[in-house]
């Protein structure tokens, strides 16, 4: 047997599957765990610990557990992405027009100031339960903190008692221990440019699955399309032939990250760079190419092009 639950949480569509054990008391306690979480990170909540910590420049702030735990996540991804995913990005994010929660974004933001490279981490300080952010420097946690967050919550579900779980946080997905009448449990991957068509599903036992995306939060200001993830090193957002970026790995958060850099990085060196980390990933370029790296076949059950049938997704 198994229950789920759908509801709004971090800016996307949540989607919790909870099998063996007291399926609605777990869900409740996941999702009011999501919420928590939320109000940690979020940059659009003035009380959040991310707006007090970017609010405190060159000053030791002290954070909760989950969030100090988060920014020295989000550090050592910065250090072994080579700077191509940073979270020290949000100037730029908020030079270019994403000032609000995307839902309330004005179609047509007010001009901007020119775009500058972003600092990245190498100041940034973590003590204990405390963190110090050099001068210049703020955080962007909306980069990892959706794989995070479905990391915490899919390992406090088994810890609670259920026998198996999917965490499905706008796509970037969870899945641990047993999935309900199945050997593994089988995640969509939907065909971005193509809303609600899927590009593949795919058998998890025990792993993540994460998509990185411009095709979704656009906006277009004095006639140019905008979007949200932002090439570290210019400060604009990423223009490359690389539009979407699908990565399986052991931690939603780890997809995460690998899927934003190697999207950033462009099509050969972003090959290049989930290979070296050993994980699965498809790039998709603007037209509509599919380019496979590292085990991704190994995953795949259904594909447009394979036919044959496939169990209903979880996520």
């Amino acid at each position: 047997m198994a229950a789920e639950a759908r509801f709004p949480v971090m800016g996307s569509a949540g989607h919790l599957l909870v099998a063996g054990g007291c399926e609605p008391e777990l869900l409740a306690r996941a999702r009011s765990q999501l919420e928590e979480l939320e109000s940690l990170w979020s940059r659009f909540r003035a009380d959040s610990e991310l707006c007090r910590l970017n609010a405190s420049p060159d000053r030791w702030v002290k954070l909760s557990e989950p969030t100090v735990a988060l920014v020295r996540q989000t550090v050592r991804a910065w250090e072994v992405t080579g700077g191509l995913f940073d979270p020290t990005v949000l100037p730029a994010l908020e030079a270019a027009g994403y000032t609000h929660t995307f839902p309330t974004l004005p179609r047509e933001p007010a001009p901007g100031v020119t775009p500058a490279p972003a600092p990245g981490c190498a100041g940034i300080e973590i003590d204990d339960d405390r963190v110090r952010l050099p001068p210049g420097v703020r955080l962007d946690l909306g980069g990892i903190g959706k794989g995070y967050a479905a990391d915490l919550v899919a390992q406090a579900l088994l810890a609670s008692g259920a026998e198996g779980a999917c965490v499905n946080l706008g796509g970037d997905v969870r899945v641990v221990g047993s999935a309900p009448g199945a050997q593994a449990w089988s995640v969509a991957v939907e065909d971005e440019a193509n809303p609600g068509m899927d590009m593949a599903w795919l058998a998890l036992a025990d792993g993540a699955v994460a998509t990185s995306t411009r095709l979704r939060r656009r906006w277009q200001r004095q006639g140019q399309q905008l979007h949200h993830l932002i090439d570290p090193a210019s400060g604009a957002p990423a223009t490359n032939e690389v539009a979407t970026v699908t990565v399986v790995a052991g931690q939603t958060h780890w997809a995460e990250v690998l899927a934003k850099a190697a999207l950033i990085a462009g099509l050969s060196a972003g090959t290049a760079l989930l290979e070296s980390h050993g994980v699965a990933g498809l790039l998709v370029t603007e037209d509509g190419t599919v380019h496979r790296a590292g085990p991704w076949e190994r995953y795949v059950t259904w594909t447009p092009n394979c036919g044959g049938t496939s169990p209903a997704p979880a996520g």
